[in-house]
């Protein structure tokens, strides 16, 4: 069997993504009509400290001006959409098919910023035990998705998660504290978030 074949089977079985996110891989594809979906664990991985973030002044200033409501899970598939919505993306129609098989299981959440009643930015990813993977933010409105992330942090640390997970490092993930670190490190602190004793599956109460 060829590694495309695998990678199709993977595709097809949400719970045989859901261990690979488990032990620390995560997928994209080469560009969005590709048919193809390769996984990647890089060795080494950037994180944002739930129990050690930064939220920038000016996004503090719009979640106290309450310049967006913010929602969970109230769209998940236009979020995905939405962030896939870019000239050059790795978020394929096949994988889209994918993260809602995820979804149905209820391991896949979004975060959602609206404004007048629409959809203005968000973000999306994995929920595993006391770690969550992100996937990919987006923005209609200046900042929209930067009061998401914020907000998501925010509600992990009140869930207690162990570990925001966001792969690589990026300007913007930076002014919230996201620092890179080795695989090894990574992998203990993945290891102890998803050892939880939690359902896996309940990302809000």
């Amino acid at each position: 069997m060829s590694n495309r074949d695998i990678w199709e089977q993977i595709l097809q079985d949400p719970v045989w993504m859901l261990e690979l996110y488990a032990a620390g891989a995560f997928p994209m594809a080469p560009e969005k009509d590709s048919d193809i979906v390769q996984w990647f664990s890089p060795e080494e991985r950037a994180v944002i400290p739930v129990n050690g973030y930064n939220i920038p002044r000016s996004v503090k200033k719009l979640l106290k001006e309450n310049t967006f409501e913010i929602r969970f899970d109230t769209d998940s598939e236009e979020v995905i959409r939405q962030c896939a919505a870019r000239e050059k993306t790795w978020i394929s129609e096949k994988l889209i098919a994918a993260y809602k098989r995820i979804m149905n299981l209820g391991f896949l959440h979004s975060v959602e910023a609206y404004r007048e009643g629409e959809l203005a930015g968000g973000l999306y990813g994995i929920s595993i035990g006391k770690a969550f993977f992100g996937e990919s933010m987006f923005s209609q409105i200046p900042g929209a998705s930067k009061a998401a992330l914020a907000s998501l942090l925010m509600h992990l640390r009140n869930r207690r998660y162990i570990i925001l997970d966001v792969q690589y490092m990026t300007e913007h993930l930076a002014m919230f504290g996201a620092k890179v670190i080795s695989m090894d490190e990574y992998s203990t602190l993945l290891k102890a978030a998803i050892s939880e004793e939690t359902e896996m599956h309940l990302f809000q109460e």
